[in-house]
């Protein structure tokens, strides 16, 4: 044997595994024995690592590397005519196809991105199609040879699918499947499941591995890996013998006439069936797993309806058992419109979040096919939405606290829309107005911007404990929203500005997650994980009923399309649908998928509704918000409402303002009706207790008592930083140089005064002697004093800004809550 060059020989395989069965005329001439091929076999096989192949010529075994860097190489097959070898790699989820000259290899080019891991592959060297299993997902799927048109052809009753092979002559198609009911069978190459039938189903099968096909003599070879055993039967399952047993663990197998050889995974070697015996031919230091005999006969030439104008088919002519001898198919998750031609897209479609990934289900199709988009940076994907106006979704992640967008389709940039979010449950799309709300349960707020994240505004900030999912009807002017406010759970309405805002349902609530909207019906539906129900409303808070309260072990995500409700169970690891007003006519869409959160499905790129924000913005310089009686141009932090009540502008005077787990500001100028009151959002807030404003430089320092820490951001709510967050006992008055660019606090509990450069470094303490309980800190650095008051005391005391000539200069001044100086 010659492996890289080098002649070696190979062992005999053990006796007590030598069977007498007369098939074969090969003899190997290993260790004495003699090797008699008719001539040269050419042997294709996969290990983990690489590509290989063996050429037998007499006595002689050359091995050579066709390609490495594979992780985790599974099925192969080949393309005769095209001079093509095709692999499938488990660990790229992908299947890969390399061009040959001669037996050396010219280019290697990506044919399929599989996403998923596939065990079986098979070629249709007529049609030029690859079969392939996915034991993983439970499927038997096709694919044009660019990989441009796939379709999954069988997912009902297949239980870890394995071998497949093609019959073209026959357009026969045949697998083995060893789930819990072990099975090999055969159907026609286009999928019709009238054609679908079960060879073999008995207790005479385990594992059954590798299959192959004699196309002359039309029979079918396996082994079973359980079993050790390889058998043959005909084509239509009948007169089944077994050939050989105590196999090791035998895998894959390939034949060509007489000659037979399968892969063994424990003994790390090709075998064959030779004179009656079972012999190793070869072994190598790594397990083979999939072996094929390159030889043209294998693939011999034949006639199609399929060669001619493709059978007229736009996407897929298959071969089929019908008397036009094909049929025409489309890629998964595409609609068959005639008897040749495909819709161009989808129409229903469900998107998914499975916190690291987001995928897509076509619902136009039984299969319910989950395709991944192949997106970056997905950490810890919650919540999802779908806008039909450009065609793309939102997602927000909490991980790195961000709302994306993508086009539905995966393709093209992923774009950050809006940052600086603490913990965004729930998003929800006016697709008129072009707005994007989004709960946040860090925060305990409901925040809008525009779809591109800019203008950002408070729209719900007092009376929040935990707000969860969130719903918008555009054309109604309503904004909904459930709370799991552990003392009263429930599910708010508002406009969608924020105003009129009541409590819809707060009885009988645990955990409402999901919430969806039926425009048709005016009613809103939830989902509770806690008393494991889902639920429906009318908008006004009505007609409250149960639509389905059995199997519902832990839901999360819910939506709505047409006639049915859509939800996502983490417990049960699936998403399924129901009649929206009887919960009957229940169906699993997937199952088994880990990670399980929101979920939505729409109608692509169907625009309805109306809104008077739809044309112009409403004429709003910047936010425009529709009501159930009128719309109103709102601003965004930093802006201020002019007065026709559209434009916005930058205020030259505000006043900064805290609210215990928020901080806002007020127009100085303008404040008519508390327009112009907004809560900025700032993230990781506590309880604050003071504040300071460095507007030269735009930035905000507080003191966080709760968190005992000392914090700073931009003014618009952006670049938040604990700059302190250690030493300290009960900060309180915080004032800031903007000169020296330092910042002043005292410490209650620690009895002193603190100063320490804009980062929080250079920290020192300025006065600690005769400190009793310093507040109302404020300082002067033009003129390098200090002022603060002494509680107990009861006085107003004054120092240098190093902390030095501490005097007193105002006694008996009582409870004061505040200083200022002009």
């Amino acid at each position: 044997m010659i492996v890289g060059g080098e002649m070696v020989s190979g062992p005999l395989f053990p006796a007590k595994f030598i069977l007498f069965v007369g098939l074969l005329g090969i003899f190997l001439h290993q260790n004495g024995a003699t090797t008699d091929t008719g001539g040269s076999i050419n042997l294709l096989f996969t290990t983990y690592q690489d590509i290989r192949w063996a050429n037998v010529t007499g006595s002689e075994i050359k091995i050579d590397v066709l390609t490495k860097d594979l992780i985790e190489g599974a099925a192969i097959d080949f393309f005769a005519a095209r001079k093509l070898v095709c692999w499938a790699d488990q660990g790229r989820e992908r299947v890969e196809c390399m061009k040959m000259n001669g037996m050396k290899p010219a280019r290697r080019d990506i044919v399929v991105a599989a996403k998923a891991k596939v065990d079986g592959l098979a070629i249709d060297w007529l049609t030029e199609k690859i079969y392939w299993t996915v034991s993983e997902t439970n499927k038997i799927e096709v694919t044009s040879l660019d990989g441009r048109y796939r379709k999954v052809l069988f997912w009902v009753d297949v239980d870890q699918p394995r071998g497949i092979a093609v019959v073209p002559a026959q357009k026969l198609l045949v697998w083995t499947d060893w789930g819990e009911s072990p099975k090999i069978e055969a159907s026609s190459m286009d999928g019709d499941p009238t054609s679908r039938k079960v060879l073999v189903k008995d207790k005479g099968i385990f594992w059954p591995n590798g299959l192959a096909v004699d196309l002359e003599q039309e029979l079918i070879y396996w082994v079973d890996g359980k079993l050790h055993t390889l058998q043959v039967m005909r084509l239509d399952g009948s007169d089944r013998r077994t050939l050989a047993t105590n196999l090791i663990y035998p895998y894959s197998l390939t034949m060509l006439q007489e000659h037979i050889f399968w892969t063994d995974w424990q003994l790390y070697a090709i075998n064959t069936l030779s004179g009656g015996q079972v012999r190793e031919l070869f072994n190598v230091s790594v397990s083979p797993i999939s072996v094929r005999i390159w030889d043209q006969r294998v693939q011999p030439h034949g006639e199609t309806p399929c060669q001619v104008a493709n059978g007229n088919c736009s996407h897929l002519c298959l071969l089929a058992q019908n008397p036009q001898g094909f049929s025409c198919a489309c890629p998964t998750g595409i609609r068959l419109i005639d008897n040749t031609t495909c819709a161009d897209h989808p129409t229903d479609m469900l998107f998914l979040v499975q916190r690291t990934q987001i995928s897509r289900i076509s619902l136009d199709t039984p299969d319910f096919t989950s395709f991944p988009l192949m997106l970056n940076r997905v950490k810890y994907a919650i919540a999802i939405d779908y806008d039909p106006v450009e065609d793309t979704v939102y997602w927000s992640d909490g991980d790195v606290h961000t709302i994306r967008r993508v086009r539905q389709d995966g393709q093209g940039p992923v774009e950050t829309i809006v940052s600086a979010i603490a913990h965004a449950d729930g998003l929800a799309l006016d697709w008129l107005a072009r707005n994007l709300y989004w709960t946040d349960t860090g925060m305990d707020h409901i925040e809008v911007s525009r779809m591109d994240g800019s203008s950002r505004y408070v729209v719900i900030n007092e009376n929040l404990k935990e707000p969860r999912a969130i719903a918008v009807a555009p054309m109604l002017g309503w904004l909904f929203w459930s709370d799991w406010d552990e003392e009263m759970p429930k599910i708010e309405r508002a406009a969608l500005d924020g105003s009129e805002r009541v409590v819809l349902v707060s009885n009988d609530l645990g955990w409402p997650n999901g919430l969806a909207l039926d425009f048709s019906e005016n009613t809103v539906y939830w989902c509770d994980a806690k008393t494991d129900k889902i639920e429906v409303v009318g908008m006004n808070g009505s007609n409250r009923r149960v639509i389905l309260l059995e199997q519902l072990p832990h839901v999360f995500g819910l939506s709505l399309l047409g006639d049915y409700i859509y939800w996502s169970d983490w417990q049960r690891r699936s998403i399924e649908r129901a009649h929206k007003k009887k919960g009957t006519d229940r169906l699993v869409i997937v199952d088994q998928h880990p990670d399980l959160m929101g979920l939505k499905v729409a109608r692509l790129r169907e625009v309805n509704g109306t809104s008077p924000c739809v044309v112009n913005n409403g004429g709003c310089s910047h936010l425009c918000f529709n009501r159930p009686h009128d719309f109103v141009c709102r601003c965004p932090i930093n802006y201020e409402l002019a007065a026709d009540q559209r434009t916005c502008f930058i205020p030259s005077a505000y006043l900064f303002f805290s609210k215990m787990r928020g901080l806002g500001r007020i127009s100085v100028e303008r404040n008519e009706g508390n327009y112009n009151d907004q809560i900025t959002p700032y993230k990781v807030i506590r309880e604050v207790y003071a504040l300071d404003v460095d507007d030269t430089w735009g930035m905000l320092f507080w003191t966080d008592r709760r968190s005992k820490s000392i914090q700073r951001a931009l003014v618009n709510g952006t670049d938040v930083q604990k700059i302190v967050d250690s030493g300290l006992g009960r900060p309180e008055a915080i004032a800031v140089d903007w000169l020296g660019r330092n910042i002043f606090w005292t410490d209650v509990e620690l009895r002193r005064i603190e100063v320490a450069r804009w980062d929080g470094s250079s920290r020192k303490v300025l006065v600690w002697k005769s400190v009793e309980e310093p507040k109302n800190l404020i300082v002067e650095p033009r003129r390098g004093a200090m002022y603060w008051t002494e509680q107990q005391l009861e006085v107003i005391q004054k120092a240098g800004m190093d902390g030095s000539e501490v005097t007193t200069i105002a006694r008996k001044v009582g409870d004061v809550n505040g200083l200022a100086s002009r």
